[in-house]
């Protein structure tokens, strides 16, 4: 069940992702992730990914998110799927993407984002366990894996 509903969000939040640049050399890019998170009025999650774009390239990456709101919780996400859209190089995915997201969910639970830095667009879904409920704006960043 949580399988299913990770992929149904994330067919629908890349259904909705802009797609400009549809003629130009695009690359598919998808990030596999895990997160681990807290929350109490301040939200942060951090955790280690994985890019793999069609052109054969992969990076590994870390992740941190930042966040203020009305949450409450901890958590943590196993085998998160993320799509990247408008990549024309693989090192487009790194950098401070814009988060807002509201969740909830105990024991089980699923989340899904839609996320932008310029162009550039990462369509996230995942399921895991914990706790949590809250409304959030934030930041979502992608580094270099160290």
């Amino acid at each position: 069940m949580k399988t299913l509903i990770a992929a149904s969000a994330l067919a629908i939040a890349m259904s909705v992702a802009p797609n400009v640049h549809a003629n130009d050399a695009d690359i598919d890019c998808k990030l596999d992730y895990q997160l681990t998170s807290w929350s109490l009025v301040y939200k942060h999650a951090t955790g280690r990914g994985m890019v793999r774009c069609d052109n054969g390239q992969t990076l590994p990456v870390r992740i941190a998110a930042q966040g203020l709101g009305l949450t409450a919780g901890k958590w943590k996400i196993d085998n998160g799927k993320g799509r990247f859209s408008d990549v024309h190089d693989i090192r487009e995915v790194y950098g401070n993407y814009a988060q807002a997201s509201a969740s909830a969910g105990v024991v089980k639970s699923a989340e899904t984002q839609l996320l932008s830095k310029g162009n550039v667009s990462l369509a996230l879904a995942g399921g895991g366990e914990g706790i949590n409920l809250g409304v959030e704006v934030g930041a979502f960043h992608i580094k270099p894996a160290r």
